[in-house]
């Protein structure tokens, strides 16, 4: 009897050092994460020994509760048990959020849990005091009942071991720190290419209209390894992977481009243009002569195209003429970022899930909501250094749909709050378990839909292929055939009570060998802003209009396919023919000799468009006959994608954007004797 008792003792006694000690290093660490309003070397090491006490406070603190419930069972103070049992309530609170934060991290739709975690702190440690408080007096009241019951008390031995454990533990923090900070990768802020060419101004990115902070040059790291981000959000990271967002260098009509222009003007003058394509080579001052374009297969910037970090890390657009107008502020990497050791960077992973502050900061800024943000690269101009002419407005999304009714930037709208955004329709909310999902478990979209059918032919995604189909054919554009009117329609004269009417219009029709005139409207209803928009130079869009009889035997046709896979030239487009200072066309797209346009044809938001067109009913068409009219599109007309694509030239994909048909009756027309 005697050993029982007094192997109990030293038990209990190392749980209440064991146990406090690590509760204590770990309450005082959290409490620095808590009120620390950055995210610097020293913090993020409070962030891993934070981690590493609260798991290894569990076990004996546990074990601790355990056996204090075993001595104190038949201690009767109301006081005591009921402090007691609140401290064990708020460790169970804070230990399984704590556990749920380790494992998945911060998630975004249940940020309660870090809320409910450090209140049960704040109030275990309330309680705690209050526990000890209550101990306190009762051992001076009642010290030999105590004493009988083997309830160890708090000795100036105890709390001299719970300061010494706490004091290393901060001490270990801060050697860890500057070892870290001595040794930490340093990131370059030269260009990647000897000799930088500034021929075209002191902000070294010209012609494009991007900056950095001060005008330096930004490490490759801080703008790729988007494999990275895949790592924790898997979703969007394949939604990026499909879209054209990240092929934007490697596309092979791109890169024919920019290799036109690399042998016109030079490597510097692509800057222009890879400060959307190729942001990577950009920033990282590739672009002058012995540097590599975003164009050449297997670089970086080839491979990443517009990466994770080339639209998370825009802190600013600089204004609204586009050609890449956007402040670019790299974000502040976490321990062990650079590191190649699985290991450091699993904590480097963890570190990032645990305290996603400066992540949340640095990659959702408020600008990347605002349709603004979509104007640094979907507007665009030429301006005398690159065209040796003057300056050329071109593609310009964002004016497009400010004067759109989906913008409500209008007078007697302009206070409405109720806008759709460039955000709401290529973005649209998806359902999703990535950790940034919102409450309703939903992402904005990373496909990035819009109009573009060849890039995922040539890369076989079916998926992506199937999305921007879908997308184009929602109803935006709507193609209506207008019902004839004839002037000679006999009319009965007989009056009939209008209730048992079964017709409510005239029945139309036309004779054989009669000019047939049909009305075709086209209204772009649903689509933000100008149809069709981009690079409408290359695309084609346009109406196909085809009369067949009841056999199917064509009467009259526009806008159909030869067999070399062209439209027909007499069809009604939408595009425009851009032209250079000698007024030959530049089919090219090599819009550095573009001054202006021969020809365009678009339709603003919310308008229509009414085309008149005319042909002969022949004299062998069989009532009735058939009108069908379809709105379509291609991404590039076919003899820029032949030049263009070369060996990997594929018929591009014809969308049916919209389409209408009306069936009319055909006559014969009586021919009047006369006598």
């Amino acid at each position: 009897m005697t050993t029982h008792k007094t192997s109990k003792k030293p038990i209990h006694q190392s749980l209440i050092l064991v146990s406090y000690s690590l509760t204590i290093a770990c309450g005082v660490t959290g409490l620095i994460i808590y009120v620390a309003n950055s995210n610097n070397t020293y913090v993020q090491w409070s962030v891993l020994a934070h981690t590493l006490l609260g798991v290894a406070l569990t076990l004996p603190f546990f074990t601790y509760f355990y056996h204090h419930f075993i001595l104190t069972i038949g201690f009767r103070r109301p006081s005591l048990t009921a402090s007691g049992l609140l401290l064990f309530i708020f460790f169970l609170c804070f230990t399984v959020t704590g556990w749920h934060i380790l494992y998945f991290g911060q998630i975004e739709r249940y940020r309660w849990i870090l809320t409910l975690h450090i209140s049960s702190t704040f109030l275990f440690f309330i309680s705690l005091l209050l526990h000890i408080f209550s101990h306190i007096i009762t051992l001076q009241k009642n010290r030999k009942i105590l004493a009988d019951k083997k309830i160890p008390s708090f000795q100036t031995s105890t709390y001299k071991t719970i300061a010494a454990v706490t004091l290393l533990t901060l001490l270990s923090i801060c050697i860890a720190s500057i070892a870290y900070e001595h040794y930490t990768y340093q990131y370059s802020q030269e260009s990647s290419s000897k000799n930088y060419d500034y021929s075209y101004g002191p902000n070294p990115f010209q012609p494009s209209e991007t900056k950095s902070a001060n005008n330096k040059f930004i490490d490759k790291r801080l703008i790729a390894k988007s494999h990275r981000c895949i790592t924790c959000h898997n979703d969007i990271g394949s939604q990026w992977l499909a879209s054209v967002h990240k092929q934007s260098a490697s596309d092979p009509a791109y890169v024919t481009n920019i290799n036109l222009l690399v042998k016109q003007k030079g490597i510097s003058s692509t800057r222009y243009c890879e400060g959307c394509h190729a942001p990577i080579a950009l920033l990282s001052g590739e672009l002058s002569p012995g540097g590599q374009h975003g164009g050449i297969e297997g670089t970086l910037a080839n491979i990443e195209g517009v990466s994770c970090l080339s639209c998370h890390s825009i802190t600013n657009v600089l204004h609204l003429n586009g050609v890449a107008a956007y402040q670019f502020t790299p974000h502040k990497p976490y321990l062990f970022s650079e590191s190649k050791n699985k290991v450091l960077q699993l904590l480097h992973d963890h570190l990032l899930r645990m305290r996603p502050y400066q992540h949340r900061q640095d990659m959702g800024n408020s600008v990347l909501k605002k349709p603004r943000f979509c104007s640094t690269c979907h507007t665009q101009f030429m301006d005398k250094n690159m065209n040796d002419w003057g300056w050329v407005k071109m593609q310009d999304e964002y004016t497009a749909w400010t004067q759109s009714p989906f913008s409500k930037h209008h007078d007697e709208t302009f206070s409405s709050k109720n806008t759709t955004t460039c955000q709401d329709c290529h973005m649209p909310l998806v359902p999703s378990n990535d950790p940034s999902s919102n409450k309703d478990k939903l992402v904005r979209s990373h496909n990035f839909p819009g109009a573009n059918t060849f890039l995922p032919i040539l890369a076989n995604d079916q998926k992506q292929l199937h999305n921007v189909i879908e997308f184009m054919q929602e109803n935006k554009m709507r193609v209506s055939i207008v019902s004839p009117e004839r002037l000679d329609t006999p009319q009965n004269l007989q009056s009939i009570d209008e209730s048992i009417r079964g017709v409510n219009e005239t029945p139309i029709f036309y004779y054989l060998e009669e000019i047939a005139k049909i009305q075709i409207v086209v209204s772009n209803q649903g689509v933000g802003h100008n149809f069709p928009a981009g690079s409408i130079d290359l695309g084609e869009a346009w109406l196909e209009f085809i009369v067949v009889d009841t056999e199917n035997t064509l009467i009259y046709s526009e806008g159909v396919l030869d067999k070399n896979n062209n439209v027909d030239p007499k069809a009604y487009f939408y595009r425009s023919l851009p032209v250079d200072r000698n007024g030959h066309l530049v089919w090219k797209h090599d819009l550095f000799n573009m001054v202006g346009t021969s020809f365009k044809r678009i339709i603003k938001s919310g308008q229509s468009d009414i085309i008149n067109l005319k042909f002969k009913v022949p004299s062998w068409a069989k009532s009735p006959m058939t009108i069908k009219a379809t709105l379509k599109y291609r991404k590039l007309n076919e003899k820029y994608a032949k030049w263009a694509l070369k060996d990997k030239y594929i018929p591009v994909p014809i969308v049916d954007i919209a389409w209408d048909s009306l069936q009319l009756e055909i006559k014969i027309r009586k021919q009047i004797e006369s006598h």
